[in-house]
């Protein structure tokens, strides 16, 4: 969705900007279409496609506690090695982390080290809308330009569509070469553990 989205940034933004962001709800595209929609449109459809997954990947770590961070390792390398960096010290500011930046591997990160479920669930809503309120405001001051954006892609529209499939299209490739890890590989990897852990309990 986040890729069919950015094939459709320029084309969409202006014309279609509430399914757009039911696609895509990255800051820019937040950004560029806030002014194209009113309030309680913006808020809903925003804040729905900003919270569906993160309570997923928060049962997913709450479940699977260390296995899930290994999981995400596999699955992307060089957040899964920065996260497991983070481990540590993420119980310590965990609220304030996922206040501002409730991504889905932090998410998961936050279940994983035990986080609270209803802390979980009420500072990754208050913080979703929080920073929903701070884009509108700032969709707000900077309405003229983003107008003049929005012209200039409506403007260009053929180029601009193109560039946008191609990139969805690099983006796609890419996720399918790194070879991403299934959650089928999820059970494997905790019963693997469980085994280990089995074996060193053995007298």
């Amino acid at each position: 969705m986040n890729n069919l989205g950015t094939a459709l940034t320029t084309e969409w933004a202006e014309r279609h900007p509430l399914a757009l962001i039911a696609l895509n709800s990255q800051n820019r595209t937040l950004i560029l279409t806030t002014n194209q929609l009113d309030a309680w449109s913006y808020y809903l459809v925003a804040s729905v496609r900003l919270l569906v997954a993160d309570p997923f990947f928060f049962l997913i770590g709450y479940w699977y506690g260390d296995a899930a961070l290994t999981w995400l390792e596999r699955r992307t390398k060089s957040f899964g090695q920065m996260i497991r960096q983070w481990e540590g010290a993420f119980s310590k500011a965990a609220y304030p982390i996922i206040f501002i930046a409730p991504n889905n591997p932090l998410c998961l990160l936050a279940g994983a080290t035990g986080m609270s479920v209803t802390g979980f669930f009420v500072t990754n809503v208050a913080g979703t809308i929080t920073r929903l309120y701070l884009i509108r405001r700032l969709g707000e001051t900077f309405e003229e330009p983003l107008d003049d954006v929005l012209g200039f892609f409506g403007d260009n529209r053929g180029p601009f569509l193109i560039l946008s499939i191609a990139l969805a299209v690099f983006l796609l490739v890419s996720e399918m070469r790194g070879g991403a890890v299934g959650l089928e590989e999820l059970e494997d990897i905790a019963e693997a553990e469980e085994s280990d852990e089995a074996e060193r309990d053995e007298p």
